[in-house]
């Protein structure tokens, strides 16, 4: 009897200390567990709300509601010109509220400020010209225009060439005009197109004296167009070109002077008639 007892007696401490370990394992694996998810919960990137497009949209498309959705998005990689409130992109109290698409958007990308008008603005040339300046047009064909590779938004210099007034009996060709901003080809201000179209004119956006001196080169000579590299930021210097300095004939020299042969003569009478008789020169 007494060694059942004891039997059961070691039996239970040993099932106890079981007991024991168990809950102390459990409880370590829980305090593991949480102190990790603590951990990953420090790591979480904060968000803020942005306005994102719920479709592709195009240029000249009408912005509502409709298009507009809200996501999460990463607080230090907000793009610049974001909206983050509905009421910001649709602002209350304004009777025409509408919004245009400027340049195609792609499903669920940022609606950006520079991609849509103002409220109550049509997507037309007005809406792309920025204060003090002016649209203006300018000829082209097929080699003045770069080929047809221009598209409203890209930047080009300005060449005239031309022959200047009570000046060398030469043509010239000058550098008038850097990196002007093309707002519009022939009637069309959409730069989200592809390919290549051949226009007759462009429309640049310029200050008013530059447009003045755009309109007096184009009145007087030929106006060519040089396309600007996207990340292209260096400032264009002075340039003119000649015929000879583009064959490397240098300048026209003048010819040297010749000193004129000097004649001395004398007068004589013969008769009632006066007549001259060449002599030697004496200094």
């Amino acid at each position: 009897m007494r060694a059942v007892f004891g039997l059961v007696l070691i039996v239970g401490v040993a099932l106890a200390g079981g007991a024991v370990m168990m809950a102390k394992n459990y409880i370590s694996a829980y305090q593991s567990e949480l102190a990790r998810e603590r951990a990953a919960s420090a790591q979480v990137v904060p968000t803020v709300p942005v306005l994102v497009a719920t479709k592709p949209l195009k240029y000249g498309e009408q912005l509502t509601q409709e298009h507009i959705r809200i996501v999460r998005w990463p607080q230090d990689a907000i793009p610049e010109g974001s909206f983050t409130e509905v009421e910001a992109l649709f602002p209350a109290g304004s009777e025409d509220r509408k919004r245009v698409v400027l340049r195609a958007m792609e499903k669920d990308e940022a609606i950006l400020v520079q991609k849509i008008t103002k409220p109550g603005e049509d997507a037309g040339i007005t809406s792309r010209l920025g204060k003090g300046m002016r649209a203006f047009a300018i000829k082209v064909d097929v080699a003045s225009g770069v080929s047809g590779f221009l598209r409203p938004g890209d930047r080009v210099d300005v060449y005239w060439t031309g022959r200047v007034r009570n000046g060398p009996e030469t043509d010239i060709t000058r550098l008038i005009q850097t990196n002007i901003e093309l707002v519009a080809i022939d009637q069309r201000a959409n730069g989200d197109s592809s390919g290549a179209t051949i226009a007759r004119t462009v429309t640049v956006t310029a200050k008013s004296e530059q447009v003045a001196a755009l309109a007096q080169a184009q009145s007087t000579g030929r106006l060519s167009l040089a396309l600007v590299g996207a990340e292209d930021d260096t400032v264009a210097a002075v340039v003119q070109v000649d015929q000879r300095m583009l064959l490397g004939l240098g300048e026209l020299e003048a010819a040297p002077d010749v000193a004129a042969e000097k004649i001395c003569t004398i007068r004589t009478r013969r008769g009632a008639e006066v007549v001259e008789i060449p002599i030697p020169c004496r200094n």
